[in-house]
C-alpha cells in the first residue's frame, strides 16, 4: 500500500499587488470614492465628538470642552422622569410599525412586479410606486389634511354619501393615528424599498425557474421555493439594518402629524429631544437621550446580526 501523507497541502495564495500599484492602476475609482469618504467622515464620524455633551453641563461661554462634567446625571434624570415610560412606549410602537410591520410589503411588491411580463407596464408601475419617496413630508401631510378634513375632505364626503357621519376629524382622533402613520409611511417608501429586492431577484439563476416549470411548479411555488431563498441574503441584511432604527420614529413625519388630539401617542423620543434641546436649550440632556437611542440601536443590530447568522447564515459581519 502506498503511504498517504497526512501533511496538509498549503493553499495557493496569489501574490498581493502593492498598494501603490493599485492606486496608480485604479486611480479613477479611488477618486470617485473620495466624496463618499468625506461625506461619512464629516456627517457621521465628526459629530460623534459632540456626544460628550451628554456628560457635561454645557455653557456657551465655556464651550464643549470647557464646560464642567456632570457624569450620568442626565441619564438618571430621564429614566426617573414621569414622561420616560410614555415616550419609550410610543417610540417603540412607531418603530415596530415602520421597521417590522411595513417590512414584508416591499418584498411582496417586488415579487409582484417581477411577475409582470409587459415591460412597459412594469416600468410605469415601478415608477408610480417609488415616486412618492421623493415627496417631502410637508407635501404628504398637507395632502392628508385635505383628504381627511372634516366635511370637506374626500374621505368624509365618501362616508357621507354612504349615509355615515362625514364630520370626523381623523387627525384629532388618537384611535386613527397609527393607521394614518402606517398608511402614509408605507405609501411613501414601499416602491423605493422594493428596488433593492428587484435587483436581488434579477441575479437569481433563470435555469432554476426553467427546471421548476418542467417539474410542474406554478408561480406561487416558484416564488416560495426559488425567488425567496435566492434573495434571502438581501432580506436578512436589510432587516438587520432596519432593526437599528427602531427607536428613531422620524421627527419630520411625527412632528407634522401631531395635533392636540393625538398628542398622547405622537409624543416620541425624537420629538422630546427636539423640544428640550432646540426649544428648551438643554443641549446636554437632549444629547443624552439621543445617545441612549444610538446605543440601543447598536445593541439591537449586534444581537439581531448574531441571531440571523446562527439561524440563516446571513449577517453583516
Amino acid at each position: 500500500m502506498l503511504a498517504v501523507s497526512t501533511a496538509k497541502k498549503k493553499k495557493y495564495k496569489p501574490p498581493k499587488t502593492p498598494l501603490k500599484k493599485r492606486l496608480i492602476k485604479y486611480w479613477p475609482l479611488y477618486v470617485m470614492l473620495i466624496p463618499c469618504i468625506v461625506y461619512y467622515v464629516l456627517v457621521c464620524y465628526v459629530p460623534m465628538a459632540g456626544s460628550v455633551l451628554a456628560f457635561k453641563d454645557y455653557s456657551f461661554k465655556k464651550g464643549i470642552w470647557g464646560s464642567p462634567w456632570v457624569g450620568f446625571q442626565y441619564f438618571q434624570t430621564f429614566f426617573q422622569s414621569y414622561d420616560a415610560p410614555r415616550l419609550i412606549r410610543n417610540t417603540l410602537t412607531i418603530g415596530v410599525i415602520k421597521c417590522i410591520l411595513e417590512f414584508p410589503f416591499a418584498i411582496i411588491l417586488a415579487l409582484l412586479l417581477n411577475e409582470l411580463r409587459n415591460m412597459k407596464f412594469k416600468k410605469v408601475s415601478q415608477t408610480i410606486t417609488y415616486l412618492p419617496h421623493f415627496l417631502s413630508s410637508v407635501i404628504i401631510v398637507t395632502m392628508l389634511q385635505k383628504i381627511l378634513a372634516p366635511n370637506t375632505g374626500i374621505l368624509n364626503q365618501f362616508i357621507d354619501l354612504l349615509g355615515g357621519d362625514g364630520s370626523t376629524f381623523f387627525l384629532m382622533e388618537p384611535d386613527y393615528f397609527y393607521q394614518i402613520l402606517f398608511s402614509m409611511d408605507l405609501w411613501r417608501n414601499i416602491g423605493w424599498d422594493s428596488i433593492m429586492y428587484l435587483a436581488a431577484i434579477s441575479s437569481v439563476d433563470v435555469a432554476l425557474y426553467e427546471a421548476a416549470e418542467m417539474d410542474g411548479c406554478g408561480k406561487l411555488k416558484k416564488m416560495w421555493h426559488i425567488t425567496l431563498p435566492g434573495i434571502r441574503g438581501t432580506i436578512g441584511i436589510l432587516f438587520i439594518m432596519g432593526v437599528g432604527g427602531i427607536l428613531s420614529s422620524g421627527v419630520d413625519q411625527i412632528y407634522l402629524l401631531r395635533t392636540p388630539g393625538n398628542m398622547t401617542l405622537a409624543d416620541t423620543l425624537d420629538i422630546y429631544v427636539l423640544r428640550v434641546g432646540l426649544q428648551g436649550g438643554q443641549f446636554g440632556y437632549a444629547t443624552a437621550i439621543g445617545l441612549i437611542q444610538g446605543l440601543v440601536g447598536l445593541v439591537l443590530v449586534v444581537v439581531c446580526n448574531r441571531i440571523c447568522r446562527k439561524m440563516t447564515e446571513v449577517s453583516l459581519w
